[in-house]
């Protein structure tokens, strides 16, 4: 083929896809670098992923969330070939980067994003924010109700302020613990 008019060291690029077909997306790359032989120009096709604590049914479960959803992260070289072959995947809508020039993810980046998915401590996921008022649902201030001043999604725990003996008082709660109203 001609010139290449990219940049064709090694790097990371992130490619935008349909949302929810990131997997399907990163699995046609892993099989199109062993069927067009491009295991020296495509490397690694990477769904960044974390866990998290999602409550459902009033149960704690952990699932694996995307990091990033719509985006699949592919390691290669940059040529026209590999542009070509990446961009014709079905359900991909294109490369991430200014004009029609594909911007390498910076490996700091890529290293932040690596290290969040390693990470083995998962998150909670809270719906709830700062300033909400909700319904007080278990524990020994059941019946009560509050406005949420703090939200630990580390801990899964939210601090409510609770009007009691006519002042407003700061009371520790698990997610679980509340309902919104």
């Amino acid at each position: 083929m001609g010139t290449n008019r990219y940049d064709d060291t090694r790097a990371w690029y992130a490619i935008s896809t349909h949302s929810g077909y990131e997997e399907k997306v990163a699995e046609n790359i892993r099989q199109r670098i062993n069927a067009v032989d491009m295991a020296d120009k495509i490397f690694e096709a990477l769904v960044p992923k974390e866990k998290q604590i999602q409550i459902r049914n009033g149960k704690r479960k952990v699932v694996e969330a995307k990091i990033f959803q719509g985006y699949v992260l592919v390691e290669m070289k940059l040529t026209d070939e590999t542009w070509y072959i990446i961009r014709n995947i079905p359900d991909v809508t294109g490369f991430i980067g200014a004009g029609t020039k594909p911007t390498p993810v910076s490996e700091a980046e890529i290293k932040k994003i690596k290290q969040r998915m390693g990470v083995e401590e998962p998150t909670h996921q809270i719906d709830f924010s700062e300033g909400e008022v909700v319904s007080i649902v278990d524990g020994p201030f059941k019946g009560f109700e509050g406005s949420i001043s703090e939200v630990d999604v580390q801990k899964g725990t939210l601090r409510v302020m609770v009007s009691m003996f006519g002042r407003d008082t700061p009371v520790e709660l698990d997610a679980l613990q509340v309902k919104k109203l």
